[in-house]
C-alpha cells in the first residue's frame, strides 16, 4: 500500500438514540470522539415496523389504487 494516503482508522464511540453506546473502528472525527445518532434500527421505522405514510405528491398512489381496486389492495 501506499503511504500517506490511506485516512487515520482509530477507535471513536457510537451513542445509539436510546442512550446505549458501542465502540467501533472509523475513520470518522478524532479518536475517542462521541457520535451519536438520529436514526438507528433501534427507532428507525423501516426496522421496527411503525407507522408508515405513503406521500402522493404526483397522484401515483391514487392512480395506482384506481387500477387496481378489484383486487382489494385497499
Amino acid at each position: 500500500m501506499k503511504k500517506g494516503i490511506h485516512p487515520d482508522y482509530h477507535e471513536i464511540t457510537v451513542v445509539m438514540t436510546d442512550g446505549t453506546s458501542f465502540t467501533t473502528r472509523s475513520t470518522w472525527g478524532q479518536p475517542g470522539d462521541s457520535l451519536r445518532l438520529d436514526v438507528d434500527p433501534k427507532s428507525h421505522p423501516a426496522w421496527t415496523g411503525g407507522g408508515t405514510r405513503i406521500v402522493d405528491t404526483a397522484g401515483q398512489v391514487a392512480k395506482f389504487r384506481k387500477r387496481f381496486r378489484d383486487f382489494g389492495l385497499d
